[in-house]
């Protein structure tokens, strides 16, 4: 096994070598991967330009001929992941570690990306310091500001690099915390802030079950990392409570899990119950970051980053198709559970979000687009323990139901 070191050795070749050399030196074997299609490379490496273009679908030739930058980035992230996992399949990744500016950071993150959570994934970057979700993604990346450009060796470039061979070694060669000596099955759990009332008390109840609780922040990265890891088939069951992130996706806001959002557990078979936790909001940041079309909006402001939309009777009619259609498509056990009287812990009466109208919009989309979905509707508010404790009750159920299938 080798820990593979992804750049472009027309523009990072030094600072490779030096990695590779620091890495060496605490006996781990590495291999070097060129993404370069520019300049020739400044040192030979274990897998070439040619091949890595080759795993793309294209070739080094057209791709120069091109001379599109963009284009050449978008073919050898493709390329490279695509070479990362059929080495991972073959047993033989045991760490990746990147060096790169924005093209090096989307070429290099692109193999992670490929990569299951537990290998080790270290990326040396000038943009760590920024908006750093689409490189991470749902993946258990870590990211290392570089401070200066990586052009060179220089007294900076050389303490970041050593942190970063140093923190890879770790990595590879210290054992892995001991396993539990019983490993029980995974539940997801989707919350937000108001809906963490359900949660609690629903986890209380399958864990004395003997699940074991995986509860994601329903923030768009949560989501995206919860639907990776029932496709991973790491995931017995799903209680996919606050499906808020529909919301974002429909409307616009800051926090969406894209449109795959709810089709992991359907696809795969997954036991599931899903409910409407937290439909009633759009997420911004600031207020004044909230686009003007808005402006006549109801909001509530969470905090001085975080800006609520309620979200209107029409767009909860269609987002009360998309839940009903998605579930509908299901291969696995599933169930829909309404709570009649709010979705959130400001939709209820008294509180900011409360609109009747909305709720009972969302309510009949799904009434009249489930299919043979069972749809079970209950005279709580989503956060009363009544209602958590159906919830986990039913999807026990449906657990139980899949094992007998």
């Amino acid at each position: 096994m080798s820990v593979y070191l992804i750049g472009t050795l027309d523009t990072k070749g030094r600072e490779i070598a030096f990695v590779r050399d620091l890495l060496s030196g605490y006996g781990i074997q590495t291999r070097v991967i060129d993404a370069g299609s520019q300049l020739p490379p400044a040192i030979v490496p274990d897998i070439t330009r040619e091949a890595v273009f080759h795993a793309a679908g294209t070739t080094i030739e057209a791709v120069q001929l091109k001379g599109d930058r963009g284009a050449a980035v978008t073919h050898a992230a493709t390329g490279v992941a695509n070479l990362i996992r059929e080495l991972h399949a073959e047993g033989k990744v045991q760490g990746v570690l990147g060096l790169g500016g924005s093209a090096g950071t989307t070429i290099a993150t692109a193999a992670m990306r490929a990569l299951p959570i537990g290998i080790p994934k270290l990326m040396v970057s000038t943009l760590a310091s920024g908006q750093t979700r689409p490189y991470v993604g749902d993946k258990d990346i870590l990211l290392l500001n570089s401070v200066v450009d990586l052009i060179g060796i220089n007294r900076i470039s050389r303490e970041v690099l050593g942190q970063a061979a140093r923190a890879m070694a770790g990595l590879v060669i210290l054992p892995p915390p001991v396993p539990v000596a019983t490993e029980r099955p995974l539940i997801a759990a989707t919350m937000f802030g108001v809906t963490t009332a359900c949660i609690t008390k629903a986890k209380e109840v399958l864990e004395a079950a003997g699940y074991e609780v995986l509860v994601f922040h329903a923030t768009g990265n949560g989501g995206q990392a919860m639907e990776s890891l029932i496709a991973d088939g790491l995931i017995a069951g799903v209680l996919d409570i606050t499906t808020t992130e529909l919301a974002d996706e429909l409307v616009g806001g800051t926090l969406t899990a894209g449109p795959t959002r709810l089709t992991a557990a359907g696809m795969h078979g997954v036991p599931q119950v899903i409910s409407v936790g937290a439909l009633d909001m759009v997420n911004f940041g600031p207020r004044e970051t909230v686009p003007t079309k808005f402006s006549t909006r109801k909001f509530h402001i969470h905090n001085a980053n975080v800006t609520l939309m309620r979200t209107t009777p029409e767009e909860n009619r269609l987002l009360g198709l998309e839940i009903a259609r998605k579930a509908a498509a299901s291969t696995g056990p599933v169930a829909i559970m309404l709570p009649l009287q709010g979705v959130s812990a400001i939709d209820k009466t008294g509180q900011s979000f409360d609109d009747p109208q909305a709720r009972e919009t969302l309510y009949a989309a799904i009434r009249q687009n489930h299919g043979a979905v069972e749809l079970i509707e209950l005279d709580n508010h989503i956060n009363d323990p009544g209602f958590a404790t159906a919830a986990a009750n039913k999807l026990l159920e449906l657990l139980k139901a899949g094992k007998n299938r």
